[in-house]
């Protein structure tokens, strides 16, 4: 019995002597490599690693931006402009930071990121954080990005084309089908049946309809009997459905 504590009470010394030999569950990521031996850098005996030994070295109005030593960083996460742990609701470091690197199978010194960590008013200013994407897509669009995207993954998107236009089985086409040369600002129905700026304008002039050339403005499906008729000069006209094709 005597030998049996006098082991384990070496065991539990040399745990507080060498803990990163004894209890270290891997080596911590390179910016952290001067730490590597010294386990109560970041932990706390007993307690485990804590935010406020992390903000000892890392000043909480520097971090994301500069360095422990004040260098600026270099931005290496695409389309994220700014820090944005400065705006997070508590200073939790451990709730997205594991900085021991593990098994390589497991590999990994960060949490998925949450957007619940962040203050109620930054979480819906998405452009406070994020650069908007630069492709003709995005060029236009103004508002929330949450209009189309979620918190939980930027893909896929939750835009409702039925707002603008109803893809029905007779107009389940492809986007490029409609949005020409990539631009999805723009949108064309010519080229496809009976759709050419000819007889388009021939079957509007006839019933005194000018302004034909946003047709989802009335035509938000391929049904005929569930749009509004445009006055002479394209504006509102309260004279009911169409009548003819």
């Amino acid at each position: 019995m005597a030998l049996i504590s006098a082991n384990l009470a070496v065991l539990i010394a040399l745990v507080f002597i060498y803990p990163h030999l004894m209890v270290s569950p891997g080596p911590v990521v390179a910016a952290h490599a001067e730490l590597n031996t010294d386990c109560f850098a970041c932990h706390a005996p007993l307690r485990g690693a804590s935010t406020e030994r992390c903000i000892a070295c890392h000043a909480l109005p520097d971090i994301g931006l500069r360095s422990s030593k004040g260098v600026p960083l270099v931005r290496k996460a695409k389309g994220v402009k700014t820090s944005f742990h400065q705006e997070l609701i508590e200073k939790n470091c451990m709730a997205c930071h594991s900085d021991h690197q593990a098994p390589r199978l497991t590999q990994r010194s960060r949490k998925p990121f949450s957007h619940e960590l962040l203050r109620p008013a930054v979480r819906e200013q998405c452009d406070s954080c994020h650069v908007a994407p630069a492709d003709k897509l995005h060029s236009k669009v103004n508002g929330n990005c949450k209009q189309c995207h979620s918190q939980q993954a930027w893909k896929p998107a939750t835009f409702d084309h039925e707002k603008s236009f109803v893809l029905d089985k007779d107009h389940n086409a492809t986007c490029v089908t409609c949005h020409t040369g990539n631009d999805y600002s723009r949108y064309t129905c010519y080229g496809c049946h009976e759709h050419t700026p000819a007889k388009i304008r021939a079957e509007h002039q006839e019933e005194g309809i000018s302004d034909f050339e946003n047709c989802v403005e009335c035509h938000r499906s391929a049904d005929k009997d569930s749009m509004e008729k445009k006055g002479p000069r394209g504006k509102g006209d309260s004279r009911g459905k169409r009548e003819k094709d």
